[in-house]
């Protein structure tokens, strides 16, 4: 009887270790140490990517990036549509998904606190790479008789909407040459609005920050002699200098009709992850996008290089992208 009872006390401690095991397995597995010093799930079953409307660039490209990482990577990721730029970063910042494009200077806003993350810092965010230029344009037509940025001064000028990107850009342009938001008559008016206005001769010039050629300033070059406000040089480089997420760029002759080429800066269109993604995570999404180029179905497709995914980006790059950077010789210029 003594024996029978013993045995049954040894397989209940038995059976009961075994259960404490199992609960200790449950809450230590799945996770590991993260290269930021928290804890880094592994490899995602899902992931989504932040994109635009359904309208514009970044949800088409988004959709190829998803099947070129799926493909590759075998996790199921969706292209989601968005308001863009500064809603992805705050969506990002809540966790309610893991990758992003992005302008290069609204990350670098949202990552400093700056401007319209003011009061709604994120400080979860790291870049992969950056994309292809959206160029600062200085949209005006040859009967205004602007020739140059000075020449704004005292001009009704569209500096895009309130607490936009493009206001932030025209405000650092004007900056470089002495010039501020006093010194013109700012109206605060759409790509679309801005160039009407411009038609209709209520306002003298726009600032448009987009890919060009621009659809609204296409239009506009219909039935206007468009003229495009250069930058010079050492303006330039005093810009790139201060604003790191900034680069050079030229207007190519022939867009918009234009006889000659155009010297401006671009901020550019980039890809951003949340920094608790695992390195080796990230390191095979930056990889699969950058060997399956050939894949992407979208004609900006041509201009994503890896040769120039550190150009420009402004922030802190994930150091699973630049561990394949590194593999591939990529530094920025």
């Amino acid at each position: 009887m003594k024996k029978r009872r013993f045995l049954l006390s040894m397989v209940f401690l038995l059976a009961f270790s075994m259960i404490l095991s199992a609960c200790g397995s449950k809450e230590t597995g799945g996770e590991k140490d993260g290269k930021d010093g928290g804890k880094s799930e592994d490899k995602p079953k899902f992931m989504s990517i932040l994109t635009g409307g359904t309208g514009g660039t970044y949800y088409p490209l988004g959709g190829s990036f998803a099947k070129i990482i799926k493909d590759a990577t075998g996790i199921d990721t969706n292209a989601e549509t968005s308001g863009a730029s500064a809603e992805n970063m705050t969506t990002l910042k809540k966790g309610d998904g893991e990758l992003a494009f992005t302008q290069t200077d609204i990350a670098s806003y949202a990552s400093e606190g700056t401007l319209m993350f003011k009061d709604n810092k994120v400080d979860n965010i790291k870049a992969i790479a950056t994309l292809y230029p959206e160029t600062i344009q200085i949209v005006t037509t040859e009967k205004s008789g602007i020739k140059s940025v000075q020449d704004l001064k005292g001009k009704k000028v569209s500096v895009g909407a309130p607490g936009s990107g493009t206001a932030a850009n025209a405000e650092q342009i004007l900056e470089a040459y002495g010039l501020t938001f006093n010194d013109i008559k700012k109206q605060d008016l759409s790509f679309d609005e801005s160039t009407q206005g411009i038609q209709d001769g209520t306002i003298d010039a726009a600032f448009v920050t987009a890919g060009t050629p621009t659809g609204a300033v296409e239009g506009l070059s219909a039935t206007e002699k468009v003229v495009i406000v250069p930058l010079d040089q050492d303006k330039i480089d005093a810009i790139i200098k201060k604003y790191p997420y900034y680069i050079k760029e030229e207007i190519p002759s022939g867009t918009y009709g234009m006889a000659n080429a155009v010297p401006t800066v671009a901020v550019q269109a980039m890809l951003v992850v949340r920094s608790d993604l695992s390195e080796q995570t990230v390191y095979d999404i930056t990889k699969a996008i950058f060997e399956n180029l050939d894949k992407v179905t979208h004609a900006k497709g041509k201009l994503i290089k890896v040769e120039n995914a550190l150009n420009g980006v402004g922030i802190e790059v994930h150091p699973g992208a630049q561990k394949y950077f590194d593999e591939k010789g990529v530094k920025a210029e």
